[in-house]
């Protein structure tokens, strides 16, 4: 997640990620880079999910949507909020999740939350030492 915001600037995000189905396409555009496998039964034929961007195994209906099985499951804010959010840790793994709060006028706890999944992420992927800097989750 941290190499996809490393060549980009505030502008150009707000371009590509402006609403919830840009962040929705592009998810489902890496995701499925490589093909569709259902998750159940590993068949690789799919048919449209009933959600947009969703694919649904033709073999045993299992539907999966874009955000399944990543850091955006079950998040419960907008996703180009939590893209927002995710590109300013990216750029600043120690930014305060006051300051998060402040600027995507979310609550505190709910910048915290996906702040700590984001995290965790870019920390089992080597691309921060949380270890270096106590500011982090």
């Amino acid at each position: 997640m941290g190499d996809l915001f490393k060549n980009i600037d505030d502008e150009e995000f707000a371009d590509k990620f402006s609403t919830n189905e840009d962040c929705l396409h592009f998810l489902a555009d890496k995701k499925w880079e490589a093909g569709f496998v259902c998750k159940k039964c590993a068949n690789t034929n799919f048919c449209k999910g009933k959600t947009l961007y969703a694919r649904r195994c033709t073999r045993c209906k299992h539907e999966e949507s874009a955000t399944a099985h990543t850091i955006f499951h079950r998040c419960h804010i907008p996703l180009a909020e939590a893209f927002r959010i995710a590109y300013m840790v990216c750029c600043n793994p120690s930014v305060s999740t006051y300051e998060l709060s402040r600027q995507i006028e979310l609550r505190q706890m709910t910048c915290w939350k996906l702040k700590s999944r984001l995290v965790t992420c870019l920390k089992s992927r080597g691309e921060v030492d949380i270890l270096s800097d106590p500011t982090l989750i």
